[in-house]
């Protein structure tokens, strides 16, 4: 099994495999965090026109998503990155984050943004090695115990697919 048997595509985030893919990532969320302290969008905020949602594919069975949120022609948020627990450690966490950041690149972003809980270590490292660092609160966001703030510059390195 490897990382490279995934198709990433854009698609909507309703369909009922996805909408499950999603209810996985608010339990992992929620074994982590107190209600209060889960920062997912739902499956109406993630069909909004300002997001791009993509889904990673393995034979057809969806194992992990992401989306990008514009703010403007030059920032966006990415969103719900999640892999299945089957397709952790195949390097598809990273894919999806390329596929997302290719996503905003084309469009025109410059700076991206994410909102992550400090007990997903596996996602924080992964997001430090790919080069985003900590900051403040963005958009609509407080600072709060259970949320971590992450930038990046897309004019830096871009970030390996592999």
């Amino acid at each position: 099994m490897t990382a490279a048997l995934h198709d990433i595509a854009v698609e909507a985030p309703d369909r009922p495999d996805v909408v499950a893919l999603i209810e996985a990532s608010d339990a992992y969320s929620l074994e982590r965090y107190p209600p209060e302290g889960h920062f997912g969008t739902d499956i109406a905020g993630l069909k909004s026109p300002d997001i791009s949602f993509v889904v990673a594919r393995r034979d057809g069975v969806a194992e992990g998503c992401g989306a990008v949120k514009w703010f403007d022609d030059a920032t966006a948020e990415l969103k719900r990155i999640f892999v299945s627990e089957a397709a952790r450690g195949l390097g598809l966490g990273r894919r999806i984050m390329a596929r997302l950041e290719a996503i905003a690149a084309e469009r025109g972003a410059k700076t991206l943004y994410l909102e992550t809980g400090p007990l997903n270590t596996e996602a924080v490292t992964m997001y430090r090695r790919l080069g985003y660092v900590e900051c403040g609160p963005f958009a609509d966001y407080a600072a709060n115990p259970y949320s971590l703030f992450m930038t990046r510059k897309l004019t830096d390195e871009p970030s390996n697919e592999g």
